[in-house]
């Protein structure tokens, strides 16, 4: 029989409907290693009753690469470090409309316009409206946006201009960013994710796990994204990369798959993307990582390192017997010179409110 903690929390979820107390969550995550695999299946029953059985799958491309001014220490696209990412400028406006022709054709109805910068300059903003303005009028296409900090002017055009949803990750636990980032703030990141919001877009905000920060600052950082309550939340996992941060593994497998249990447990009802380093952190149990309450997959490569072939992460999920999200509603991007690829819908699910208390 599951430990008293699990029950408790089983009990909260599934019968009573209400959300998790950060203490009810620390007991969860207090229980011994051995215990993992009742908490594991707690998680999956949590996805399934929240979000069925479906996995969605994403796949990525950067518009714009590397030369980013900030000095993320996780990220390889900052100017800071020399990790020999590849540097290009945004595409053309024409180039941009080819690949959403690309995947209107594939039967996706969402196209996502990535750039690597601090935040989008006047210029930038203006060439990204134009983009959107033509996806739309060539193909009908949802668009989504991902271009750093915003001011609540411009989430406010982005918005006007049609744009459904906005990502933008905190990445990394209140408590750890001073020590990851100086550029920016914590706070300038949840300001951004607010504004999106505020001017009408959907929100799709996670991080990076494997970081250096503790377990409770783990269960932290999954309460500090509930609180925004993003639609999507990517868990990514620490690669090396050439970063200060990124040479050593910081996080075990098994500690990874606890986290994903855990955010599970926090954010019920959000999709949970398994995204960059899972090949690296999690291996042959990749598939443990979606019993553990992941719905959602980064496949093929990531945005400035390779993943596994998609037809790989397919057969997996046909193993594991969990259908791909099919469906009219939400088709996803890549941009960049050879095409695009789409997603599908995501299915309505149930919320509860969260309690941070």
């Amino acid at each position: 029989m599951p430990s008293l903690p699990l029950q408790v929390a089983e009990q909260a979820l599934l019968d009573e409907r209400r959300s998790l107390t950060r203490d009810e969550v620390r007991s969860v995550a207090a229980l011994p290693f051995d215990e993992l695999p009742d908490l594991i299946a707690l998680a999956h029953k949590v996805r399934l009753t929240y979000c069925g059985a479906d996995v969605e799958l994403e796949s990525l491309i950067n518009a714009k690469s590397g030369a980013c001014p900030e000095d993320c220490a996780f990220c390889s696209q900052s100017v800071k470090f020399d990790t020999g990412v590849d540097v290009y400028a945004y595409l053309d406006v024409d180039e941009v409309v080819e690949a959403a022709r690309a995947t209107r054709a594939a039967g996706a109805t969402q196209f996502c316009i990535v750039v690597a910068v601090r935040g989008p300059s006047e210029r930038l903003l203006n060439k990204v409206i134009e983009t959107v303005d033509a996806v739309h009028a060539e193909t009908g296409l949802e668009v989504a946006c991902s271009l750093g900090l915003l001011t609540r002017p411009q989430a406010e055009r982005l918005a006007a201009a049609g744009v459904r949803r906005y990502n933008h990750n905190l990445e990394a636990p209140r408590e750890v960013f001073p020590s990851i980032c100086t550029t920016h703030t914590y706070d300038d990141r949840v300001e951004t994710a607010k504004l999106a919001i505020d001017a009408g877009m959907e929100l799709c905000c996670g991080g990076i796990l494997g970081m250096g920060e503790t377990l409770d600052q783990r269960i932290d950082f999954a309460f500090e994204l509930a609180e925004l309550e993003p639609c999507e939340v990517p868990i990514n996992f620490l690669l090396p990369s050439g970063t200060p941060l990124g040479e050593q593994r910081k996080i075990t497998p098994r500690e990874a798959l606890q986290a994903i249990a855990l955010f599970r447990l926090v954010l019920p009802s959000a999709w949970l993307r398994l995204a960059g380093g899972r090949e690296y952190v999690l291996g042959e149990l990749q598939g443990m990582g979606l019993l553990a309450g992941a719905n959602a997959l980064i496949v093929g490569n990531y945005l400035t390192t390779g993943g596994r072939a998609p037809e790989e992460d397919h057969a997996l999920l046909e193993a594991l017997g969990m259908p791909v999200a099919d469906g009219p509603g939400e088709g996803r991007f890549v941009i960049d010179a050879t095409g695009t690829h789409n997603l599908p819908a995501r299915p309505v699910r149930s919320t509860i409110p969260v309690t941070s208390a």
